[in-house]
């Protein structure tokens, strides 16, 4: 579904005035500034969500709303950013589905799922029910938010959350799942379906909740090549979407290493692309069109580098991405933990600033200095 058209249809306006920048952004409607935020802003970079963490293991800190809240806000709090994401974790619905996952530090299942048998006995769980805490965290965050922020529920997608399931824990290439995938595709098949219930389940419940865009973390997705993910994958994604569009809210899909798939998962009329940093916002502008709705990539580890480093990355991908095209500034995957705070606080202010000299028209010709080119 490539756009050529600078508005999207499938997004309209809900809050009036007081409507996040995040959520006219995304639509393509005018706006002032590029919005940002950054996948796992809230975390162990931070001194005060590691204050908190002192106190509590992590699922506990998942598990408890008023503490899943405060973690939420923290860097809303300090950086000012334009959404806030739900802080759960993308396994969460598998306890409910009759799995028992730890975390040591990653995730680890400790029964992991490889038969039919195993499948038919997972469960459907009931969001309101099974996973009211998580229901419970979005409700107080749109009563806590600013009118301004706009808050994301999420999910794991159907494929990543396989990955965990079959292989029982993270993996380079995840060999087990694959196996199932090519050796048995109808169990495969029927793993993911029930994973497509599921997550369609937690993503409307998020939404009735008070979500006001939800994003599908594909993590894994870029494991597969064009024609695996077009037969395995595709079709299980486009389902979710299809399930849980809402008008109004934006449908975020992400995926990791998928810059070879960008034309497939363009096809699952998810609202907005998140794209990480090994394709450029140029390339994929010229490959899905001007006006497909786009969110990201600076690669994390540039917030190590020095400020104006910093700085110069994040104006090449906002020039690339154009002043008048819709776009999130976001990184291209999480936030590591030895990120300075500093370097956050400086990525945030000069997105914002940047953004409005663009959009405003007032671009100047780039400093050498700001990116790091000196002679």
């Amino acid at each position: 579904m490539t756009s050529e058209h600078p508005t999207s249809s499938a997004i309209t306006r809900t809050t009036g005035d007081l409507e996040p920048l995040f959520l006219r952004a995304v639509r393509g409607d005018p706006v002032e500034t590029t919005p940002i935020w950054i996948m796992r802003q809230a975390g162990r970079y931070l001194p005060e969500y590691r204050r908190v963490r002192e106190k509590v293991d992590f699922l506990t800190l998942c598990r408890t709303p008023e503490l899943a809240v405060e973690v939420t806000l923290q860097p809303i709090r300090r950086y000012g950013f334009d959404a806030a994401i739900l802080f759960s974790d993308i396994l969460t619905p598998l306890e409910p589905m009759g799995l028992e996952v730890a975390f040591n530090p990653g995730p680890v299942i400790a029964r992991p799922v490889g038969s039919a048998e195993d499948i038919r006995a997972l469960k459907r769980p009931d969001p309101a029910r099974d996973l009211g805490f998580v229901l419970e965290t979005v409700r107080t965050l749109r009563r806590e938010l600013p009118p301004t922020v706009a808050l994301i529920g999420f999910a794991g997608a159907p494929f990543t959350m396989a990955a965990y399931m079959v292989e029982g824990r993270g993996s380079k290439d995840f060999s087990r799942l694959k196996s199932l995938m090519y050796r048995e595709p109808v169990l495969f098949h029927s793993l993911m379906e029930k994973l497509v219930n599921v997550v369609s389940d937690y993503l409307a419940a998020q939404i009735e909740a008070g979500a006001q865009a939800v994003q599908l973390f594909d993590t894994w997705a870029g494991l597969l090549s064009p024609r695996d993910y077009a037969e395995n994958v595709l079709p299980h994604v486009r389902r979710v979407v299809e399930r849980v569009s809402t008008e109004g809210v934006p449908f975020i899909l992400y995926g990791n290493g998928t810059g070879g798939l960008l034309e497939l998962m363009d096809e699952t009329g998810a609202d907005v692309l998140g794209l990480d940093w090994r394709v450029t916002i140029g390339d994929a502008r010229r490959r899905l069109g001007r006006y497909r709705p786009l969110q990201g990539n600076l690669d994390p580890a540039v917030l190590l580098a020095p400020v104006p480093v910093i700085q110069g990355r994040a104006r090449e991908i906002l020039e690339e991405a154009g002043p008048d095209t819709p776009h999130v500034f976001n990184l291209g995957h999480g936030i590591t933990p030895d990120v300075p705070v500093e370097a956050v606080a400086e990525l945030v202010r000069f997105v914002h600033e940047e953004g409005r000299r663009l959009k405003a028209g007032l671009g100047a010709e780039p400093d050498p200095a700001a990116t790091g080119d000196t002679a």
